[in-house]
């Protein structure tokens, strides 16, 4: 009877796992070969433990179990209040610039390490340095203008 229960454990356990793979976890590959060791180790436990008949059975109640679970889990979209429904299609700073010009001077609102907030003209930003990083409070001004990236310098840098 214990027997049976160790199979039975090994083999569902590895079969949640297999599908946590595929539907939740996608791409860590750890979880399914961990799950696939377990179906491994139930189904070669029960040849050890019955013989060859039973070991062959389970091995095909396995596959079978595998693959009903693994179509009625993406066919009756069981994981579908788990997905992603939404796409965030915006950019950082998208229409905001209007009132951005090369020469504008603001204060870092956090930490660019080399991008974070300042603000300029009463308005926060994302902003980025050109590699260097700033601690909150720092004055800095504009010194680039790319697509939606503002390209800012502390003022203790300027060359003038």
């Amino acid at each position: 009877m214990v027997e049976w229960f160790i199979i039975l454990s090994l083999i569902v356990f590895g079969l949640a796992l297999i599908v946590a793979e595929i539907v939740v976890v996608p791409g860590t590959t750890l979880v399914g070969i961990v799950g696939f060791v377990l179906l491994v180790l139930g189904t070669g436990l029960s040849f050890k433990y019955f013989g060859s008949n039973t070991g062959w059975s389970v091995t095909g109640g396995t596959a079978a179990a595998s693959g009903l679970i693994l179509y009625y889990s993406f066919k009756a979209n069981v994981w579908g209040r788990f997905s992603l429904k939404t796409t965030n299609t915006s950019k950082v700073n998208e229409g905001e610039l209007s009132e951005v010009v090369t020469g504008i001077e603001g204060i870092t609102l956090s930490a660019l390490r080399p991008s974070g907030k300042a603000e300029m003209n009463n308005k926060v930003y994302e902003v980025r340095t050109m590699g260097t990083y700033l601690e909150p409070g720092t004055r800095v001004r504009v010194i680039q203008i790319l697509m939606n990236q503002i390209i800012v310098e502390p003022l203790s840098l300027n060359h003038n």
